[in-house]
């Protein structure tokens, strides 16, 4: 049979991937609508269902799982001959230098160790790395492409979905023992609720549970790392992403006490802007941040 045209299959693994048409359509700056058309297309052409619905999510079928596996490793390959012609280019020139703007936090733990084998990879291009979480933070005189934690648009500016997240509790494997340990999302309301926002993140999250807003007092901070260390320490619950608290979990510092986890009201997100969208080694940062992104 006559292969579906090789655009159709890179909006089949953006949905397989998120689960979601509009979370596919933002990642392809095209509309919802459109997806869904490529989707009707494909599946058309193939003669098989690829998705069945699951709630709000979109599941694979048998033959979409299969047929998602050989995608992802096509465009895998893709992504990895388009490095290494680029990488081959970047040898031959001078030497370059970025600057990148990124979140404390999700540096530290998810972005740090891969911008160091970008470098050992790439010895002409020279990084620089500031660090700001929001969009209006950004100090665009200086930052040649941002990793931010936000929600488009941004009028003037390129983007490209990181990581679609989900947030679910964390704490300190202490809070899992002791008359109050928690073991249910009642059990929250003998424990400290940390926000680094308005608490809108925990309304959610507590909506999605069940139960009524509430907990032995509320602490605000305003930065995201304080959060998590005072999770650390035991000192209330945190709701996190699982790529800022992978390597946490891993290691034991946090625990997941319940595994309810919500849609986060923010993701994270490549920009820059729409005039330097283009550039030789802009687009080659942003091609192996995104591949590197898939691989979580």
């Amino acid at each position: 049979m006559a292969l579906p045209p090789l655009h159709a299959f890179r909006v089949f693994e953006s949905v397989a991937r998120l689960g979601n048409v509009g979370a596919a359509a933002a990642e392809l700056h095209v509309t919802p609508g459109a997806v869904s058309q490529q989707i009707r297309a494909l599946q058309v052409a193939l003669g098989i269902e690829l998705f069945q619905k699951r709630g709000r999510q979109l599941a694979l079928t048998q033959s979409g799982t299969q047929l998602q596996r050989s995608v992802a490793t096509a465009m895998e390959a893709i992504q990895t001959g388009v490095r290494q012609v680029a990488a081959q280019r970047h040898n031959e020139d001078i030497k370059r230098s970025l600057t990148i703007s990124i979140p404390q936090v999700y540096g530290t733990a998810w972005l740090a160790t891969r911008l160091f084998k970008f470098m050992d990879e790439n010895p002409n291009v020279q990084l620089n790395v500031v660090t700001s979480s929001y969009f209006q933070a950004v100090d665009w005189r200086k930052a040649d492409i941002a990793v931010i934690y936000g929600v488009p648009p941004w009028p003037g500016f390129w983007w490209h979905l990181l990581h679609g997240i989900r947030m679910t509790p964390v704490c300190s494997p202490q809070l899992l023992r002791g008359p109050n340990a928690i073991r249910s999302p009642a059990d929250l309301a003998y424990h400290r609720l940390l926000h680094e926002d308005d608490g809108s993140q925990w309304r959610r999250w507590q909506a999605e549970a069940g139960i009524a807003y509430g907990g032995e007092s509320d602490v605000y901070f305003d930065s995201f790392g304080i959060v998590l260390q005072a999770a650390r320490d035991g000192f209330g619950v945190a709701l996190s992403d699982e790529v800022v608290s992978a390597r946490d979990l891993d290691e034991g510092r946090l625990v997941q006490p319940l595994q309810l986890g919500v849609a986060a009201l923010h993701n994270y997100y490549c920009l820059c802007p729409e005039t330097k969208r283009g550039s030789v080694e802009i687009d080659y940062f942003i091609d192996w941040l995104i591949g590197e992104s898939a691989t979580r």
